[in-house]
């Protein structure tokens, strides 16, 4: 499929997967007239990429645990390094305390809402 197809189907727009691309995520063949062509695994492919950056990895991270993950259903493969593990528990430990932070100026915010009403 090509670019504007990939980017429809996904929802991501044809310069991020360009940037995909350049990162090393994301892979294309190129047909003769030099379009790119990816195949109908790059749809499973971008949305394990958006995920991840939703879940906070930058992109050198992610082209190191993309090659541990299967694309159809995101499971791991048997390719995980064990510096790429403690690599991720280090990034989960990360979320964690961002999550702790988040939670704790919800909880603020709450209570300055219930001053506020009274």
């Amino acid at each position: 499929m090509r670019i504007g197809e990939l980017a429809r189907r996904t929802g991501v727009s044809e310069r991020s997967l360009r940037y995909y691309e350049q990162q090393g995520l994301l892979a294309a063949e190129r047909t003769p007239g030099g379009h790119r062509e990816y195949p109908e695994a790059a749809v499973d492919r971008v949305i394990r990429i958006q995920e991840l950056y939703a879940a906070g990895l930058c992109s050198s991270k992610i082209a190191q645990l993309l090659p541990c993950m299967r694309d159809g259903d995101g499971g791991p493969s048997a390719v995980a390094t064990p510096k790429l593990v403690a690599d991720l528990t280090a990034e989960r430990a990360r979320i964690d305390r961002t999550i702790a932070e988040l939670l704790r100026s919800r909880s603020t915010l709450d209570e300055v809402i219930d001053a506020a009403r009274g």
